[in-house]
């Protein structure tokens, strides 16, 4: 694959994290893939027919799966860590901090079938508690790419980089949010898909396609929105976050995490340090046991899917 292209415009971003993967490893011998049982969930045959060399199965433990990892960074290797995002920052969230965050060692951390995605599965399998983790760990950067187009720049910017890394991926195949572009698509920075002086509304991950449903839903209704693609939730692009919340008369913090500890809350601080007024809304799982349900569903429920957003954005600005 090209840099910041894909094959097709609606791929599950498992799949361009396998493609993007083979394509490093073909150039970078140091590319290794682990997984905790999760090579078929997480689309990997292709890279392990491929490259069969290349890939550690640990099995379902998740605690070896990091410290083995961290092992081979020390000795040069360049791991990632394919593992459901449930499991592997909360089983072996220990590993993450001492042996790769502690220890400094350029572990690629890679949650699949994050946030929602189990769906009927329930709360033991879901990741809404992720960002709030990692976050609070020096040193690791979280990327939630919201289309093909930012799970292939976030796999290589992942490689590139000399340091640990999560980054967050779902199960649903993804419309594409970037169109034609004269530039490489980058998820170091926040990105302005609509613009619009009415109501901004910031959204990370799957929440993105969302959040521009919303936006069109609101244009019926004559109301102009400001729709941000943001997905290093940590560290943050505050250039954008407070740009955006300068230009408009309400802002909203969209994902698909708890609403503690997540982007809505860094993105609140943030404009809170820098006095920046601005009316305020955090969307994410509220504080209660979850309910269980399809993916879309469970968020339509909590008030994340495109009408709820757009009624949300009439109230804030009412």
């Amino acid at each position: 694959m090209s840099q910041n292209t894909v094959a097709e415009p609606r791929l599950a971003n498992l799949q361009v994290l396998d493609a993007t993967l083979r394509d490093l490893a073909a150039s970078d011998p140091a590319i290794r893939v682990l997984t905790a049982d999760s090579r078929i969930s997480g689309k990997l045959e292709p890279f392990a027919r491929e490259f069969p060399d290349r890939v550690v199965e640990l099995g379902i433990a998740e605690q070896n799966l990091v410290g083995v990892a961290a092992g081979l960074a020390s000795c040069g290797m360049k791991p990632f860590v394919i593992s459901p995002a449930c499991f592997l920052t909360a089983r072996s969230l220990e590993q993450i901090k001492v042996d790769v965050g502690y220890g400094g060692n350029a572990v690629r951390l890679i949650g699949i079938s994050a946030g929602i995605s189990y769906g009927a599965l329930g709360a033991s399998h879901h990741s809404i508690a992720d960002y709030a983790a990692l976050r609070a760990m020096p040193g690791i950067p979280v990327v939630a790419p919201a289309d093909n187009c930012e799970a292939e720049a976030a796999i290589r910017l992942a490689a590139a980089t000399d340091g640990p890394m999560y980054v967050r991926f779902g199960k649903r195949a993804l419309a594409c949010v970037h169109g034609p572009a004269s530039e490489p698509v980058a998820v170091e920075r926040a990105t302005r898909l609509r613009t619009g002086g009415d109501v901004g509304i910031i959204a990370t991950g799957e929440t993105v396609g969302i959040a521009l449903g919303a936006a069109e839903a609101l244009a019926r209704d004559g109301v102009e929105a400001t729709v941000v693609s943001m997905p290093m939730v940590r560290p943050l692009d505050t250039t954008t976050l407070f740009d955006v919340a300068r230009r408009v008369r309400g802002l909203i913090v969209a994902e698909e995490h708890s609403v503690h500890g997540g982007l809505g809350e860094a993105c609140a601080a943030a404009l809170m340090t820098e006095g920046v007024p601005v009316r305020f809304r955090a969307l994410g799982i509220p504080d209660e046991p979850i309910v269980n349900g399809p993916q879309l569903d469970v968020l339509a429920h909590y008030g994340i899917g495109a009408d709820r957003l757009a009624a949300l954005a009439g109230e804030l600005l009412g």
